[in-house]
C-alpha cells in the first residue's frame, strides 16, 4: 500500500486549500482513511477520519472548517481546509487502516498501518 499525499502550499490566514491524498495497492473491502498533521516541534495530531462508507469523525479544531471526502473509485481521499488559521501550519499526513474497527479509535495514530509522506500547509497571518 503506497499513499500520496498532495495539494499543501502557502496560504494567507482565512483562505483555503484541499489536500488529495491517493492510494495504490488499497483493496481492502473495509478501511479508513484519516489526516493528521504536525507542526514544528509538536506531536502529531488527529485531523479527521472517515469510513469507506463516509461516515466522518473529526478534531474540535476542523469541525466547520475542514471537510475530509474520498472517492472510492479514485482511492483518493480529500481534506478541504477553509478558514485557514496560521496554527493551522503543519505537515499534514494521510494514513490508511484496513479492517474493522471503533471509528472513535482512529483518533489515535497507532491505529493506522499505511502513511503519506506529508505536504506542507503553511497559513501566513
Amino acid at each position: 500500500v503506497q499513499l500520496q499525499a498532495s495539494g499543501g502550499g502557502l496560504v494567507q490566514a482565512g483562505g483555503s486549500l484541499s489536500l488529495s491524498c491517493a492510494a495504490s495497492g488499497l483493496t481492502f473491502s473495509n478501511r479508513y482513511m484519516g489526516w493528521f498533521r504536525q507542526a514544528p516541534g509538536k506531536e502529531r495530531e488527529f485531523v479527521a477520519t472517515m469510513s469507506r462508507s463516509g461516515t466522518a469523525i473529526y478534531s474540535d479544531f476542523a469541525k466547520g472548517r475542514f471537510t475530509i471526502s474520498g472517492d472510492n473509485r479514485k482511492k483518493t481521499t480529500y481534506l478541504q481546509m477553509n478558514s485557514l488559521r496560521p496554527e493551522d501550519t503543519a505537515v499534514y499526513f494521510c494514513a490508511a487502516r484496513p479492517g474493522s474497527i471503533i471509528l472513535s479509535e482512529l483518533r489515535a495514530a497507532y491505529n493506522y498501518d499505511y502513511w503519506g509522506q506529508g505536504t506542507l500547509v503553511t497559513v501566513s497571518s
